[in-house]
């Protein structure tokens, strides 16, 4: 079975418009396992009950932001080394520095193209075929 059909992420937005943003972008390369939360609290929630096998996060966010997001994810045992992408606005540096150092994998950049989605997934997971 293939890596596509396997895995399983989770996209963490609170615009609608950018989750059906980047499900057609995952759906674009063959993923079809994804699940949605409107804020980072729902996504941790998501996540202690039925981890995902990846998560593309937003930075700015209610309740729980992409870095605050992060952190409880790898706090969390069964979720610690979950790979976790981080989208931002712009390339803040801050952010990614602070990212970096909670155990961000990698990050997007918003608007968010195909190749870069494909780039950054496989950066983390390996090749999609």
């Amino acid at each position: 079975m293939s890596i596509l059909a396997q895995l399983k992420v989770l996209i963490v937005d609170d615009t609608s418009t950018s989750r059906m943003l980047i499900r057609d972008g995952l759906e674009q390369l063959g993923i079809r396992n994804i699940g949605f939360a409107a804020d980072g609290e729902q996504a941790l929630k998501m996540m202690m009950s039925a981890p995902s096998h990846l998560v593309i996060s937003d930075f700015n966010m209610p309740k729980l932001d992409g870095l605050q997001l992060l952190q409880a994810i790898r706090s969390y045992k069964p979720t610690a080394s979950v790979p976790f992408i981080m989208l931002t606005g712009k390339g803040d540096a801050a952010v990614l520095t602070r990212g970096k150092a909670l155990g961000l994998n990698n990050y997007l950049t918003k608007p968010i193209d195909m190749a870069a989605l494909r780039k950054a997934i496989e950066g983390v997971v390996g090749r999609l075929k």
